[in-house]
């Protein structure tokens, strides 16, 4: 069976995560199928929904393939959603995910790695590799550490900790918080807003923005004038201005 549901509409793809059965439990196979669609997108896709099923948006790794691993062939696994998160995060194409239920573990290194979080009530963020004896290997002390910081991560995990959807919200773990069955909704709206900007300024977002976040401020600045300049040499630039002028919606490449 088909671990990830994949459906275009127009310049939008909408990913579903698919083992109702196990809460969409990240297998293998299911971050193999992530892995081939954000390394070689549909032509014409400019923005992907991620969500799950049955309830759920991801309940983290399958501890049953888990158990199986030694050291070295775990390193490798950890590495290996290393290269697919980075590339959800940083491969060029917007990501929105639309969450409920457990957003736990794995789950929610795979929302980190996306760019737009909507949260609907029966959201959980939780790490609780603590309790099963294990760490985090899919990249969570570096995005999750980032949005809510070492100190509040540690806690986070010593404990067991859940977080609620507005607590998310308030931590930055989600960017919307909103009623059940509204996350969809929602995040067909925002992938259409996003869909419609500048394609070289989407890009920029995604890769100039959390690049700069990691170096000094005075690499950060000169990095900033370098993607301004880029940017604003494009045919899309002067479309955006001349719209703006002209009191009309811009239409981009």
């Amino acid at each position: 069976m088909t671990q990830v549901l994949i459906d275009v509409d127009g310049p939008i793809a909408t990913l579903t995560m698919n083992r109702p059965e196990k809460r969409n439990a990240m297998s293998d196979e299911l971050l193999d199928e992530l892995g081939a669609f954000f390394f070689n997108p549909p032509k014409g896709v400019r923005v992907a929904i991620l969500t799950g099923t049955a309830g759920h948006y991801c309940s983290g790794l399958d501890l049953a393939e888990h158990v199986a691993r030694d050291a070295e062939e775990s390193i490798y696994h950890s590495r290996g959603w290393h290269r697919i998160l980075d590339q959800i995060q940083m491969g060029g194409l917007p990501v929105v995910s639309a969450m409920f239920g457990a957003v736990i573990g794995g789950g929610l290194e795979i929302a980190t790695s996306t760019h737009v979080r909507i949260a609907e009530p029966s959201t959980i963020f939780q790490l609780p590799e603590g309790r099963r004896g294990i760490f985090v290997g899919g990249g969570a002390t570096v995005r999750v550490g980032k949005i809510i910081g070492a100190d509040r991560m540690t806690e986070m995990m010593l404990t067991g900790r859940k977080y609620t959807a507005d607590e998310g919200l308030a931590l930055g773990l989600a960017h919307y918080s909103v009623g059940e069955g509204e996350a969809m909704g929602l995040a067909r709206e925002l992938a259409g807003k996003i869909a419609r900007n500048a394609p070289l300024s989407n890009y920029m977002m995604l890769q100039a923005i959390p690049r700069i976040n990691n170096m000094s401020t005075q690499d950060g600045l000169f990095t900033e004038s370098l993607a301004a300049s880029l940017a604003v040499t494009t045919a899309d630039a002067k479309e955006g201005l001349n719209a703006f002028l002209e009191k009309r919606a811009p239409k981009f490449r």
